[in-house]
């Protein structure tokens, strides 16, 4: 509950400004307003705990070193008659609220607190990209709860602020955050960005020009109350084997679930190839590596299935996934300008409604149980959950694939329109995406038995 007090954490910055959004900022800014309002679901909760005895002073100065090294946090977006700009403002205050964790454990009420705080949506033009509280046990400040807006930050940007977080509580001094969104602003406004971006447009119209108009050849049936929800998995099987298998064909993790996540999707939908679109990250340029904002942008993914067998199919995602991933870098508004250019010519926009967003930091599980390298995982599928949760009124999302974060099981969720798939239909697909990882590890498995091994049919509406 409550303490009943709040805290005021007053900040000075560098420098203040007005610039032009960049990509990664576009891309946001569009879904925003595409979502209107269940743009909560980008929304970013974040959790850090307060590492060692530290007492509320010190946790709130390393709150207040965090706002004035970057900009980002210190920003508000608004629309101009020349477009959307970013507003960096150099000084104010955060409000963060202080909240007795009770007989819940810390971490626990911080996660729940971070969750209720991402319900809300953000004024973008007025709010602070960031909502915040304390959370306090036994008179001790234990852990931060967050809401992040994602015009702000991504995933990445977060894991930026956890691994400085504990510095900063240490108290370290940090070497100045010396590229912030408006250096990026400026620097994609230069003729070899826009040369860049012109080329993955071109990239992504030959492939529009010939992609299937519908994520789903069946008409849409009456939906199920809700009509949006998101089947999860947690299944440390899936990790094992997505780790193995990664190994064993040299490719990575992201690659070996990609492509189980694509073949499924295809044989759902009846379809000889998957077309998705990837949440990429875009921080090869050192300068974003180490930028706190949100830089990622969205590749286009096409996989034709092979007629071989499932290692194929992988190794083929994985050359897939990088030619998308190269062509992941443009200025979303001219992006948007092709594709209602192609709408014009086709009849209607193709529709791109299917997605997989990697939200790990790397490509592995770090606190995955041990076993030997040879060692039988089947005896883990009994420890799989499931789970169905959340819904989101507004999203136009007919199939969105998440790997979460947790770094002891792999997190496989899906988000559904129900209109187009039931949910019986995406729990069976991800039990699926585990069972043809299982099989895997000790046969190769022929494309033509993936309805079998995944125990799955094509859906074909009532």
């Amino acid at each position: 509950m409550l303490i009943g007090t709040s805290a005021t954490v007053p900040f000075r910055g560098i420098r203040d400004g007005v610039s032009t959004l960049t990509w990664g900022q576009r891309l946001m800014w569009r879904a925003v307003h595409l979502m209107g309002p269940s743009q909560s679901f980008l929304n970013c909760p974040w959790v850090l705990p307060v590492y060692g005895k530290r007492d509320l002073a010190t946790v709130l100065d390393a709150l207040r070193a965090l706002l004035e090294r970057h900009e980002s946090l210190r920003t508000t977006f608004a629309a101009t008659p020349d477009g959307p700009v970013q507003r960096v403002t150099r000084e104010g205050e955060l409000t963060v609220e202080l909240v007795e964790a009770g007989e819940e454990r810390a971490l626990q009420a911080a996660e729940r607190l971070a969750a209720e705080m991402s319900e809300t949506v953000f004024a973008h033009d007025t709010d602070l990209p960031l909502r915040c509280a304390v959370v306090i046990k036994n008179d001790r400040p234990m852990a931060l709860a967050f809401t992040f807006s994602h015009l702000a930050v991504d995933f990445q940007a977060l894991a930026l602020l956890a691994a400085e977080w504990r510095s900063l509580l240490r108290g370290e001094e940090l070497p100045p955050a010396d590229w912030q969104p408006m250096d990026q602003a400026e620097l994609e406004l230069e003729e070899s960005f826009r040369s860049r971006s012109e080329r993955s447009i071109r990239y992504w119209r030959s492939i529009l020009e010939d992609v299937p108009l519908e994520v789903f050849d069946h008409a849409p049936r009456e939906p199920e109350d809700p009509r949006f929800i998101e089947v999860g998995m947690e299944s440390v099987a899936l990790a094992i084997g997505a780790e193995r298998l990664a190994t064993r064909w040299t490719i990575s993790t992201t690659s070996v679930l990609l492509a189980a996540c694509a073949t499924v999707l295809a044989t759902v939908s009846a379809r000889p190839r998957a077309v998705m679109q990837l949440v990429h990250s875009n921080r090869r340029d050192p300068r974003t590596r180490t930028m706190v904002g949100t830089v990622g942008q969205d590749g286009l993914f096409v996989l034709p299935l092979p007629t071989s067998d499932f290692p194929t199919t992988c190794q083929e995602a994985h050359r897939s996934a990088l030619m998308a991933y190269r062509n992941a870098h443009y200025d979303p508004f001219a992006m948007v300008a092709m594709r209602e250019e192609i709408g014009r010519t086709r009849g209607t926009e193709p529709d791109l409604d299917a997605f997989l967003n990697d939200r790990r930091g790397g490509t592995t599980w770090p606190s995955l149980p041990h076993l030997a390298p040879t060692a039988d995982v089947t005896p883990l599928l009994p420890k799989t959950r499931i789970t169905i949760k959340n819904a989101w009124p507004g999203v136009r999302f007919k199939v969105f694939f998440t790997i979460g974060t947790a770094p002891d099981t792999a997190q496989l969720s899906i988000i559904i329109d129900t209109a187009y798939l039931p949910r019986e239909t995406a729990k069976k697909m991800l039990l699926g995406i585990e069972a043809l990882l299982v099989r895997s590890l000790t046969e190769d498995i022929p494309m033509t038995a993936i309805p079998e091994v995944c125990g799955i049919t094509a859906f074909k509406s009532p």
